[in-house]
């Protein structure tokens, strides 16, 4: 493709966006790994977009009212790291550049949440960005409308892929973005018509601007090589009262002699691949290199919004200090000081009443507490409200027509539910919570586990949590989903026994600073198990006694959930026997992991026989049954109890202790 005709259509632009091209070239090269090509199509998008468009300030990355860019084409990382790089965020250094890829960057392989600012979102699972964009878009209209356009006012604007919309969760987004009329949220499609395995008509032949359309989007298109073109239909989506979505006709890997074919998707690193790529953009500096003219003009644009942000902040302080100390608060994600207070009268009351209720009812209960003091909750449920218990009385609905209103009605779209409420989570200010049946963990189980690698407080109403749900029968058992909520990293999983149990889960739900928790709940009534008043929350430890052994303790029964009941139920016939019974609750395996070893052996000495009780898989038990260091079973472990990291793979087998020597020495141990 002869590139000169772009070029001189606008010489400064064509440079300027070479620079994030470039970048990107070397930054794979480098590596030997990662994905050249969408970066290269999507630069002149990026550079209109940053230069004329998004409002921010590299010097503030966390600024409240920032505008949002989400790259949900997540494999395209050297575009959004290429432009942290250029237009001035301090922890985006050129060595970091350099190091793309590599154990301990903070440019990891597909963009990551927490690792540099600047990155709103992980993404890399596609569709998963666009649908954290309309969470982000949500948060950003509920804001608007609680707060006021002068503290909250911005776009969240959104690059996906071929590959992002064909994802079926961006349909459950694009839904539910088009019935809440988001006419913040403007997502940049990469028109380029390519995938991995070939063209996109290979496998898909869905006219996406009309699905956009029938979705009640507005839909623009653009010659997204054309910087004046990009530049009219940004303007003109922004304009729109719905929803947006601009079609940016693009090529991938342009320039190179991988353009518009699938190995363009992938890593350029052939040397002559890549300079004869530069040569063509009429680039003449060295690896990394970037101009100091180009470099000062992307940093101003990074500046740019330093006055806005100046004014939003005198804005702000503008507020009464009331106010002020409200959104801070928010938006750091602290629980109001009142609410610890609020939830012990609340347990005391359950202590003294003994309600027989099941723990979603009861976590019903709980909210009628939380929300009215809480107010930046924003809860839902995927069209079961009725049977998760979601909903109390003084939230109202969200709608185009009630902004203001706290309660989402996601409709059948527990995937979609799920990433949107990790858009909310991520925007700040608000704090999210969702319910489904435990069994529809599998639908919504990609963002649950984002949830958890980006470690934000989203909150997992999971009802009908077991066998307990009856005659709907297997479909709708779940007995799987507690052991894969275990397994997973940073998850905080709870089953609660009983309402007093549930009102201390959710006070934990709400405090977790880093990560999502999983509430499982019944469906059927539960007596009251603990009624004695206890002020400090005692599902905190994750495990304690709940009943001790008269006589010699012979036995430990250990229960979470339901099954607390049926423990309790089997220490009276065996202390009837004479057989001294311990009964364990254990709400939280998690917690109870991370107390200290002489609060874990006090719980669960040695010596007695141990039964567990619950009506879900064994495999998260065994570490609790056969004793923490698996000495009566002999048995060792050698492999992961975390999530992974970007680096390349034998760095990463020595860097996690997968290897041989540590399976000498784990055999060893066990002789």
């Amino acid at each position: 493709m002869d590139l000169s005709a772009l070029a001189a259509r606008n010489p400064d632009h064509w440079r300027r966006a070479a620079c994030i091209r470039t970048l990107a070239l070397d930054g794979v090269a480098a590596a030997n790994s990662g994905h050249s090509g969408m970066p290269m199509g999507m630069a002149d998008v990026a550079t209109v977009l940053f230069d004329k468009h998004l409002s921010f300030d590299a010097s503030a990355p966390n600024w409240p009212n920032r505008d949002r860019f989400i790259l949900s084409a997540g494999h395209g990382s050297m575009l959004i790291y290429a432009l942290l790089y250029l237009t001035g965020y301090k922890q985006m250094t050129l060595e970091q550049i350099k190091n793309f890829r590599q154990l301990g960057a903070i440019t990891a392989g597909h963009p990551e949440f927490g690792h540099v600012e600047g990155v709103e979102t992980t993404t890399g699972p596609l569709g998963q960005g666009i649908s954290n964009a309309v969470g982000f878009a949500m948060a950003e209209e509920h804001l608007r409308a609680t707060w006021g356009a002068k503290i909250m006012d911005h776009y969240t604007y959104c690059i996906a892929g071929d590959g992002c919309l064909m994802e079926g969760i961006s349909q459950e987004a694009i839904g539910l973005a088009g019935r809440h009329e988001l006419s913040r949220l403007i997502v940049l499609w990469d028109d380029n018509n390519i995938t991995i395995d070939g063209t996109v008509d290979m496998a898909c032949r869905v006219d996406q601007r009309a699905r956009f359309a029938a979705a009640g989007w507005d839909v623009f298109d653009c010659d997204g090589h054309d910087a004046a073109d990009i530049d009219r239909a940004i303007t003109a989506a922004k304009a729109s009262p719905r929803p947006a979505m601009v079609a940016c006709k693009t090529h991938i890997a342009i320039g190179s002699a991988a353009q518009d074919t699938p190995k363009g998707h992938g890593a350029l690193t052939d040397p002559k691949v890549v300079a004869d790529t530069k040569a063509a953009y009429g680039w003449t500096h060295g690896a990394f290199e970037i101009p100091a003219d180009l470099k000062n003009w992307w940093e101003a644009v990074g500046a740019k919004g330093a006055t806005a942000r100046d004014q939003w902040e005198a804005r702000l302080a503008a507020l009464p200090a009331a106010k002020q100390a409200e959104f801070t608060r928010a938006f750091a994600g602290e629980v109001p000081a009142k609410l610890g207070n609020a939830l012990r009268r609340y347990k005391k009351s359950l202590a003294d009443e003994a309600p027989k209720v099941a723990t979603r009812k009861a976590s019903e209960m709980a909210l009628a507490v939380i929300n009215p003091i809480m107010k930046e909750t924003l809860g839902g449920s995927a069209d079961l409200t009725g049977s998760n218990n979601t909903k109390t009385g003084d939230m109202g609905i969200f709608t185009p027509e009630n902004r203001k209103g706290r309660y989402v009605h996601y409709g059948i779209r527990e995937h979609g539910m799920a990433a949107a409420m990790n858009g909310m989570a991520l925007h700040g200010g608000v704090r999210p919570y969702g319910g489904t049946f435990f069994t529809f963990t599998d639908y919504a189980r990609p963002s649950m586990r984002l949830s958890a690698l980006m470690g934000i407080n989203v909150v997992y109403v999971m009802t009908h949590d077991s066998i307990g749900v009856g005659e709907d029968g297997p479909t709708h058992q779940p007995v799987e989903h507690l052991a894969m909520m275990r397994a997973t990293p940073n998850c905080l999983v709870m089953r609660p026994a009983d309402a007093v149990e549930t009102a201390e889960c959710w006070e934990i739900a709400l405090s977790q600073p880093n990560r999502p928790s999983v509430l499982a709940l019944t469906r059927q009534n539960l007596p009251t198990l603990r009624r004695k008043h206890v002020s400090r929350n005692l599902a905190a430890q994750g495990a304690y006694v709940l009943a001790e052994a008269e006589g010699k303790r012979q036995v430990i029964l250990m229960a979470t959930g339901s099954e607390v009941e049926i423990a309790m139920a089997a220490r009276d016939k065996l202390q009837a026997e004479g057989i001294g019974t311990r009964v364990v609750s254990v709400p939280s395996m998690e917690l109870f992991a991370e107390q200290d070893e002489a609060y874990r052996k006090r719980v669960l000495p040695a010596g007695p026989v141990r039964i567990a009780v619950e009506a879900a898989v064994r495999q998260p038990w065994d570490r609790w049954l056969l004793g923490e260091r698996g000495r009566d079973a002999k048995a060792g472990f050698v492999g992961m109890n975390s999530f992974g990291a970007s680096a390349p793979a034998e760095v990463l087998y020595e860097h996690f202790g997968i290897t041989a020597e540590a399976v000498v020495a784990e055999a060893k141990a066990r002789l």
